[in-house]
């Protein structure tokens, strides 16, 4: 999104990755849902039947965008974060009887990673399989991990800090004949690529609206037909019995909507996102030394590009651009206030003061090739005058390993 009224500075939006705006498409069928439309869809008469009637729509459109086989293998919740839990959660204590191992990645989102260290928690062993330096999971290292007690694998469609494209459908193949359920959290590549849960084995999918220009705070859950999960919640037994409450009616009839023209406009989004982002890459790369792609080259999603550069830190990074006119991430937005090191990037054994230099763009709709210009004129600067404050520049690191040098010569002196 670039923005730039007469007199006002310009400003650039490149964090798709943390919200994406509602699509004035969207917005406009969400409307007549808030006031007009307004009935229980769980009452019988007319006012809760138009409801009922709009929810069911959007559900067929919604399982159409992932190639479902029926629209009640959907069941709509709050969010990526919900439906990773009742599925997950849902999987794990169903079959709980028959095994206690799960089998995920190390660069999962940090929804999925909580999950699963509440699921320990609970006595479940979870095995967390480590990427190759640029975040992809290996088939021959994920099949290894799966064990005869295994009981379900979770895998993300892509990541959504780095951008890596997994290798689902081998996954999921290898995964069926092994008899073990499958979830994919497709929440940073629903609606960007094709995602088709026949062709991928996927026995459960959460997605979120937000992330395809739809409203926040509403998601879903695929379920496969004849797999059975518990209830995490309970309650009057909307949504199959799976996600009990009145449903958000305004917000699932945007996310039909948004579903429906991402699988119309998935193709040439994808490709004009492509050449932007490809655009950035090859300007970042090529005219700032020490500056480094993190994610697979070719493997990755159409509109991320996620950077790091020595001797710099992203924080001052990210706060400098914001101030030049661009907003960006320097890691994932859920984690973020914490400060720490990705944990992507850790696991991709990436050097804790690189990975603490990491920011990451990820483009949209309304992004142009003028907005790729604008971030390629102020971002070199911006990296030259950091790196002359940063204690990390090579001079500084040298002084700083020399005078450690010196402290332990004289600490061993002092010993004798």
């Amino acid at each position: 999104m670039s923005m730039q009224a007469s007199g006002a500075k310009r400003r650039v939006y490149a964090d798709y990755a943390a919200a994406s705006p509602v699509d004035e498409r969207v917005l406009a069928g969400m409307m007549p849902y808030f006031v007009d439309k307004f009935g229980n869809p769980s009452s019988l008469h007319t006012a809760g039947r138009e409801p009922r009637k709009a929810i069911e729509e959007a559900r067929t459109k919604v399982a159409s965008l992932f190639s479902a086989k029926r629209k009640d293998e959907i069941v709509f919740t709050s969010g990526g974060t919900e439906a990773s839990n009742i599925g997950i959660k849902g999987v794990a204590m169903r079959m709980r009887g028959e095994g206690n191992h799960i089998v995920t990645s190390a660069i999962e989102h940090i929804s999925v990673l909580n999950i699963m260290k509440s699921l320990e928690k609970s006595g479940f062993e979870i095995t967390y399989v480590k990427p190759t330096n640029d975040g992809f999971v290996d088939i021959a290292e994920f099949e290894k991990a799966i064990r005869k007690d295994t009981v379900l694998a979770s895998m993300m469609y892509a990541n959504n800090e780095i951008g890596t494209l997994q290798p689902i459908d081998e996954i999921g193949r290898m995964l069926e004949e092994k008899d073990v359920f499958f979830h994919v959290d497709a929440v940073a590549a629903a609606g960007k690529v094709p995602i088709d849960v026949q062709r991928s084995k996927i026995d459960l999918l959460s997605v979120s609206a937000n992330d395809m220009y739809g409203p926040k705070g509403i998601g879903a859950l695929y379920v496969r037909d004849g797999t059975r999960i518990e209830a995490v919640y309970q309650g009057g037994g909307q949504e199959r019995g799976l996600r009990s409450g009145s449903e958000n009616v305004p917000s699932i009839v945007g996310f039909g909507i948004a579903a429906e023209l991402a699988k119309e406009e998935m193709g040439p989004d994808g490709d004009r996102l492509k050449s932007l982002r490809d655009k950035l890459i090859k300007g970042v790369l090529g005219n700032i030394k020490d500056s480094f792609m993190n994610g697979h080259p070719t493997k990755r999603l159409p509109n991320n590009a996620n950077f790091r550069f020595r001797y710099v830190e992203g924080e001052s990074m990210l706060l400098n651009l914001d101030m030049a006119g661009v907003s960006v991430a320097s890691s994932s937005p859920c984690t973020s206030k914490s400060l720490l090191p990705s944990h992507v990037l850790l696991a991709c054994d990436i050097p804790t003061e690189e990975a603490q230099s990491a920011v990451q763009f990820t483009l949209g709709r309304s992004n142009t090739e003028a907005d790729i210009d604008f971030i390629l004129g102020i971002l070199p600067p911006i990296i030259t005058k950091l790196r002359a404050m940063s204690p990390f520049s090579p001079e500084n690191l040298a002084e700083m390993r020399s005078t450690a040098g010196h402290r332990e010569e004289e600490h061993h002196h002092a010993d004798e």
